[in-house]
């Protein structure tokens, strides 16, 4: 991993769900059981059907919630209180990603495709709080999801990110196709590799990654 690839970069822009922490908390099955509750009570389906929605969504749209603006006009606050009230006991305080991130030079920002006060939950339990100079969520965005190219032109936009000197962290690999093609940076960060063109650098040590650029 060259050093070099960073050296123009200016603004680090990190993803939250199992970015910021390791998939094997399995924190956002919770929010993946609220989801579903959520579809079940507000279109009156069962289960399965619930299910099967939210993956549908999640799949053609990016998220759950595009697809119940777009296919049922639901409002999409409600739905960000509900499915993001879960429990944070199984996160924990990270010292050494603190401290990597913040030694990074320039701007640091999270952008997140949950809402921005369940980034700030995350971002306290994690010990990361105060080390981002700002959290943006989908609502940042005008509600459009990563991976939209709206999106992320929304949020760079508020907050002056200029993506040819930016870096892109992401466990979702479709989240850094427009990133890419936008001359950003880009570092999937997830327990196994995922092989893509617009995939530049991989990690699955965030930290460690982290500590090799600085």
């Amino acid at each position: 991993m060259p050093k070099e690839d960073f050296t123009h970069v200016e603004a680090w822009v990190f993803d939250l769900d199992n970015t910021l922490y390791s998939p094997h908390v399995r924190l956002f099955d919770q929010i993946e059981q609220r989801m579903t509750s959520f579809v079940m009570d507000t279109l009156r389906v069962h289960r399965a059907e619930a299910d099967r929605l939210r993956a549908l969504y999640w799949r053609e749209h990016g998220t759950t919630l595009a697809g119940l603006m777009r296919e049922h006009g639901i409002e999409p606050d409600p739905y960000l209180v509900a499915v993001h009230d879960i429990s944070f006991d199984a996160l924990d305080p990270d010292p050494d990603l603190r401290a990597r991130i913040a030694d990074l030079p320039g701007r640091r920002i999270v952008y997140t495709n949950g809402s921005a006060p369940y980034a700030e939950r995350v971002i306290d339990a994690r010990g990361l709080s105060g080390v981002f100079d700002a959290v943006y969520g989908v609502e940042h965005a005008g509600y459009r999801p990563k991976p939209e190219r709206a999106a992320f032109e929304a949020v760079f936009k508020r907050d002056g990110v200029a993506p040819a000197r930016a870096a892109m962290f992401e466990d979702d690999p479709r989240n850094l196709a427009e990133p890419h093609a936008m001359g950003m940076r880009t570092v999937h960060v997830a327990p196994e590799p995922h092989a893509a063109d617009h995939i530049q650098h991989y990690t699955d040590d965030l930290a460690g990654f982290l500590a090799r650029l600085v």
